[in-house]
């Protein structure tokens, strides 16, 4: 289960943190990206964030590169970063015949990219999992332009019933401790609550089963008698300084 492997390893620039859900079911892994976020609010609010139009824009932990055409519509180049090989070779073909969009094998603690040479750094529920997450948010201010952006989606476990099945499986997580970290590390929050909308019940089983152990799944599954679910994100953000700050010690 993504979750609770997530947020009890720590990365390291030189070892990937394994991301169970998409790594051993990518074709269930998508047809959750297709469910999620059905009505563009999460999107939407990124937008109105950290718009992208004609700059260059980096998604961190893009795993099979599901977001790459989307950014790609309006932005002036796209590269993914992705530590997987088999979710690389995916995202390759994914963008064939976008020749503005690249997909690179590396880590978020050690981006192949020169310094200021990039307008806005994305990661989506991707690596910057609170603290732990200090060198990929160094790479991402070095990386940037002044003006620049990290925009940080990831979800958020106080909202239910989503953030209540993860707290579940995640007893020893702390959603303050993780808002906390960001707010002291000068990232501005905003609250989503998206819907995710499911074609039918066997997605919506199959999803769920990937996302949570059995046990939670299982609860889950019988909570939503449906095919739409609520979920709560939390959006970070945080702009690079145009000028540089003056220190008056």
């Amino acid at each position: 289960m993504l979750t609770r492997l997530v947020w009890q390893r720590r990365p390291t620039a030189d070892r990937p943190i394994p991301s169970p859900n998409i790594w051993n079911w990518p074709d269930v892994y998508e047809r959750e990206n297709q469910a999620q976020d059905a009505d563009g609010v999460l999107w939407a609010a990124l937008r109105e964030a950290v718009p992208w139009d004609g700059l260059d824009v980096v998604d961190v932990g893009c795993g099979d590169g599901f977001h790459l055409p989307r950014f790609a519509e309006h932005a002036r180049s796209v590269l993914g970063i992705e530590p997987h090989p088999p979710l690389v070779e995916r995202a390759r073909r994914r963008i064939t015949g976008l020749p503005h969009v690249t997909v690179i094998e590396s880590g978020a603690a050690a981006l192949p990219l020169p310094d200021a040479s990039v307008d806005v750094v994305h990661a989506r529920t991707a690596y910057f999992f609170g603290p732990g997450c200090e060198p990929g948010l160094v790479e991402a201010e070095r990386v940037l332009r002044p003006g620049g952006a990290i925009a940080i989606v990831d979800l958020d476990a106080t909202v239910g019933p989503y953030g209540e099945w993860m707290r579940a499986d995640l007893p020893h997580y702390n959603p303050q401790v993780i808002e906390r970290f960001f707010a002291e590390q000068g990232f501005e929050l905003r609250r989503v609550t998206s819907q995710w909308r499911f074609p039918d019940r066997a997605t919506l089983e199959a999803v769920l089963s990937i996302e949570f152990s059995r046990r939670v799944a299982q609860r889950a599954i019988a909570a939503t008698p449906g095919l739409t679910l609520s979920v709560g994100y939390r959006l970070h953000v945080r702009r690079k300084p145009r000028t540089p700050i003056i220190s008056r010690g």
